[in-house]
């Protein structure tokens, strides 16, 4: 296959999965499933569904109560700070909230299977060759939502509350030292209530087709399987609910042995490729993907706030990244109504797929 051709494939799947929004448990992400299914069964992959259930409420409540929380104890350490109460009320008050933050946030990550409250069904589309169990998978999200913010203002709000907390944290220590703290104070709070209103608006809707996200990166993955060997025992793992606290992925890393993966989330025309970690740095995974790319690779920690597969993955012991490409700019339009095939044409799909297969086939050896 020419790399013409390569392009006109990866451009065939794009329009065939971003025609529309895309809900986890929807029939828009049903078709989509069944596209990305007949496709790899036509490159002799042995395609199977594996049904989860899931709580659909840390992902779609957790981030903004949490942001809530957080901005609640900052303003009450600055309540009590600045008025008349003994300012040891204020750390109380900012320890308390920040553990009673730290606790809530821990119970929403790690209870999006379990939690009683707005069950819902799932499914993960599967596909291996051979009779092994692949020793590298590459991995996708089918599912897309809306929120009324884009990605870019969740991230710096999430940065902007961390500093409003370092901001009072600073204050109160001051105050104790017998020092006059009031500006600091009121810049913490100012800081911190800028923070939480882009966080705490993120609530999740279904009004946006998911081209970047994530349609451009399953198209990237099933372009990908056309280009590896058939003897490479690589496997295609395509989660629901990802965007959901990551719910595919989560059902995903309790039911399997620990392997390798490579996530693939957001192929935008601009910018250039970047591998995210979370956790320790994945000096193989880096490795082979900087030996598969020919442009160069950008490798950074998953940013505040951003959450793919591979971090449910990794925090499921399992050596990983995620691949993207795009920039600050693509962020802007992710989980919006211009996040649709109007922005996005699919010229950098083939060329991430190729960096998918190559990474692949060497973690793979």
């Amino acid at each position: 296959m020419t790399t013409e051709e390569g392009e006109q494939v990866a451009v065939r799947h794009l329009s065939a999965l971003a025609r529309q929004p895309r809900p986890a448990g929807g029939h828009a992400e049903q078709k989509a499933r069944e596209y990305a299914a007949n496709t790899l069964a036509a490159l002799a992959f042995s395609v199977r569904e594996e049904s989860f259930s899931y709580s659909s409420f840390p992902g779609r409540f957790g981030a903004p109560l949490t942001a809530v929380l957080l901005f609640a104890a900052i303003a009450s350490a600055g309540w009590f700070a600045l008025g008349e109460a003994n300012v040891q009320q204020g750390l109380i008050a900012l320890f308390a909230g920040a553990a009673m933050v730290t606790a809530f946030a821990r119970c929403m990550f790690s209870g999006v299977l379990d939690f009683p409250w707005l069950r819902a069904a799932g499914v993960n589309l599967v596909a291996t060759r051979g009779a092994g169990e692949p020793r590298v998978w590459l991995v996708a999200h089918l599912d897309s939502k809306s929120q009324p913010v884009p990605s870019l203002a969740r991230i710096v709000g999430v940065v902007l509350l961390a500093a409003g907390f370092v901001a009072s944290l600073s204050a109160l220590l001051l105050t104790l030292g017998g020092h006059d703290a009031r500006t600091l104070w009121w810049g913490a709070v100012a800081v911190a209530a800028a923070g939480a209103l882009p966080v705490a608006a993120s609530l999740v809707g279904a009004e946006s087709d998911g081209a970047v996200d994530n349609a451009s990166g399953v198209a990237a993955v099933l372009a990908a399987a056309g280009m590896l060997r058939r003897d490479a025992p690589c496997g295609v793992l395509l989660t629901s609910a990802e965007e959901l606290g990551l719910a595919g992925a989560r059902a995903w890393v309790r039911d399997h042995a620990r392997s390798i993966a490579i996530n693939c989330d957001g192929v935008d025309d601009e910018g250039s490729v970047v591998m995210m970690f979370n956790g320790h740095r994945p000096v193989r995974v880096e490795a082979a993907v900087r030996a598969a790319s020919s442009t160069g690779v950008r490798v950074r920690r998953m940013p505040a706030g951003l959450l793919t597969d591979s971090t449910a993955l990794a925090a499921g012991g399992w050596l990983t990244a995620t691949v993207s490409h795009g920039s600050f700019r693509t962020l802007r339009r992710v989980h919006t109504k211009h996040d649709s095939l109007v922005h996005l044409r699919g010229t950098s799909i083939e060329h991430v797929a190729g960096i998918l297969a190559g990474a692949a086939e060497a973690l793979a050896r």
